[in-house]
């Protein structure tokens, strides 16, 4: 039986009841027309803390929760003066100690830096915390710098190609379910939590990608998909086509369910929303010239000398970005869903300070008639 094969068998968990369905498919709220929920990269601001930010996250997930958005996600980056999510899994812990509904995983976990073993048991931690409600998305890319990628690998493992990525999976899904098969070298290793001590729970697998080649490996493992376009928006039709086309039904799913992570914006101006835009391109032009730092001030991001090239990118990026009043951002929003079949959107606001990415969320929520801040959504 080849990695791929043995992925999709093992990948369906121990929940193969209908409920795993269940536990994926989002909930849509209020006029909006496809589930919302949240991507967070807990982005560090000019003048602001790790601590600060992680704070900003605390109180994005109650926000969400209390208005109706469906998942709360973190994403995995290292060696990122800008962000501060280098390790997932720790924060959702955080997060789910001070939250009681909202689902909440990773966006994703980048499988390659880590040994299936850790990630299991940190997932079913997390579990065994916040039953019934943690997702465990998973990536293959490194989430950084390829010298930064070799610090947390360690020696030897920098170059192992991508194609080993459905091994990694297999492997995890075995040890999320007890169950490799006697005579394997790791049958008697139990991740724990984990079924070796009761019944437990089991996250649902998310395959997360910006290509081809996670797009057709969820589809073809029948597992649930999600597409990073808030970085990589020219690949998204042809990846959910492949996702699509490729899907076979399985334990988990009989149909194919797809989420897009997007850069969107509000506030209470059109200039203000692309003052604070500015600020997430300027440091994504950094990055990618190899300066990373932290996020920029609206005033630092206004003054900047663009070249003409710099200019362009910038431009271009924020093109992407669906941004200004609320009433503009729902619709791009409902103009994205109908352009791309998406089952959900997860919504990335990246702006320099924590004030304005908890205003957005508030606004885009109020702009679909989410339930009221307090309330219980139904």
């Amino acid at each position: 039986m080849s990695d791929t094969e043995d992925a999709g068998r093992r990948a369906d968990g121990n929940g193969t009841d209908g409920g795993a369905a269940e536990a994926i498919r989002g909930v849509v709220r209020g006029e909006a027309p496809v589930p919302l929920s949240v991507l967070d990269l807990v982005t560090v601001g000019s003048g602001s803390t790790a601590a600060a930010s992680l704070r900003t996250s605390v109180a994005i997930s109650r926000l969400a929760e209390s208005r109706g958005y469906h998942r709360h996600w973190v994403a995995e980056h290292h060696s990122m003066p800008g962000v501060a999510s280098s390790s997932p899994a720790v924060i959702l812990s955080h997060l789910a100690a001070h939250t009681t509904r909202i689902r909440l995983g990773s966006g994703g976990v980048m499988l390659p830096n880590h040994a299936p073993l850790a990630v299991a048991e940190q997932f079913g931690t997390l579990e065994a915390f916040a039953p019934g409600r943690v997702d465990l998305g998973l990536g293959r890319a490194p989430g950084t710098d390829p010298r930064t990628a070799a610090a947390l690998r360690g020696p030897g493992r920098l170059d192992e190609a991508a194609d080993d990525f459905p091994r990694q999976l297999a492997e995890l899904t075995r040890f999320l379910d007890d169950d490799f098969p006697d005579g394997h070298p790791y049958s008697r290793v139990h991740a724990v939590p984990g079924p070796v001590q009761g019944s437990v729970g089991r996250p649902p697998i998310w395959l997360l990608g910006s290509s081809g080649f996670s797009a057709r490996l969820a589809g073809e493992l029948g597992l649930p998909f999600a597409y990073a376009h808030h970085f990589s928006a020219a690949g998204t039709l042809p990846a959910l086509d492949l996702y699509r086309q490729s899907f076979r039904p399985s334990a988990v799913l009989d149909a194919p369910y797809a989420l897009i992570g997007v850069a969107a914006l509000a506030a209470d101006t059109e200039e203000e929303a692309r003052a604070q835009v500015l600020t997430g391109a300027l440091s994504m032009l950094r990055l990618r010239s190899g300066r990373p730092g932290l996020v920029p001030t609206p005033q630092e991001a206004a003054a900047y000398p663009f070249s003409p090239l710099e200019r362009e990118f910038v431009d271009g990026w924020i093109a992407n970005i669906v941004h200004g009043t609320p009433d503009e951002v729902r619709s791009g929003l409902d103009a994205l869903v109908k352009r791309t079949g998406a089952d959900e959107l997860m919504l990335t606001a990246n702006a320099h300070s924590g004030e304005a990415r908890l205003r957005s969320y508030g606004l885009v929520a109020d702009a679909y008639g989410f339930p009221t801040e307090g309330s219980t959504p139904a």
